[in-house]
């Protein structure tokens, strides 16, 4: 049985991660703050089919919470043969009012955490020919105003997907996923104007949903061996139209 990590897998689409690689994958959610939610899904997933999932709790905030988790991780099942960096902060940072508290939120759970996660567990996904998955954005490309720090992130993200690409060849795929519309954020108030707006730029004139991501994340774990160092905009187009 194969074993994933999947961070901030309790909530959004990380919930909906986890759930699609249980199909195949022994799961493991990581969690911050949603310890009920992810406690959930656990039961959810076990339920389905026993002992095949677990919650580890980490805060990802510096290099030793990474090596903790990944340790933690290796030793519930042996082995970690697909990680999913999806854990993110994400909020405005207008110039003249962002804080070094928000670049360390922002460019930690972003940036930062992928990188040592990916770290500690490069020796289990290299004996298992594994694959890492990085949630990336759309804006890591076309900057999202009043954001700065976050699209900063992002584009250093895409950057680490494809370093690893190279760094872990051959033995390990990286790739990314980069949403465009799936869902609206949760913590800014996207009033009607502005999804309104928002659609207006997307081709294919509407949002997507849960399912085209983890359909995405499906093709990049099991059905594309040859595929590594990509970054694949699931966003109807709007990337072209940003």
């Amino acid at each position: 049985m194969r074993n994933a990590l999947v961070t901030g897998a309790a909530a959004r689409l990380g919930r909906a991660m986890a759930r699609e690689l249980h199909r195949d994958h022994r799961v493991i959610v990581h969690y911050r703050r949603s310890v009920a939610a992810a406690r959930g899904l656990v039961d959810e997933l076990n339920g389905i089919r026993p002992d095949s999932a677990a919650a580890l709790h980490s805060e990802l905030a510096g290099a030793s919470d990474c090596e903790r988790l990944a340790a933690e991780a290796v030793d519930l099942w042996g082995g970690v043969d697909t990680l999913v960096n999806n854990a993110s902060a994400f909020h405005p940072t207008p110039i003249g009012d962002a804080d070094e508290k928000q670049w360390d939120q922002l460019i930690g759970s972003n940036l930062k955490a992928p990188f040592f996660l990916s770290q500690a567990l490069a020796e289990t996904l290299a004996r298992d020919s594994g694959c890492i998955v990085n949630m990336a954005d759309i804006h890591a490309e076309r900057p999202m105003p009043r954001h700065t720090l976050y699209c900063a992130a992002k584009a250093g993200l895409v950057m680490l997907t494809k370093s690893l690409a190279l760094e872990l060849a051959p033995r390990v795929r990286v790739n990314a996923i980069a949403p465009g519309a799936i869902l609206w954020p949760e913590q800014e108030n996207v009033d009607g104007a502005a999804r309104t707006r928002i659609l207006s730029r997307i081709p294919l004139a509407r949002t997507g949903d849960e399912e085209d991501i983890v359909r995405t994340l499906r093709f990049l774990v099991s059905e594309a061996p040859y595929i590594s160092g990509q970054v694949i905009a699931v966003d109807g187009g709007r990337s072209l139209n940003i």
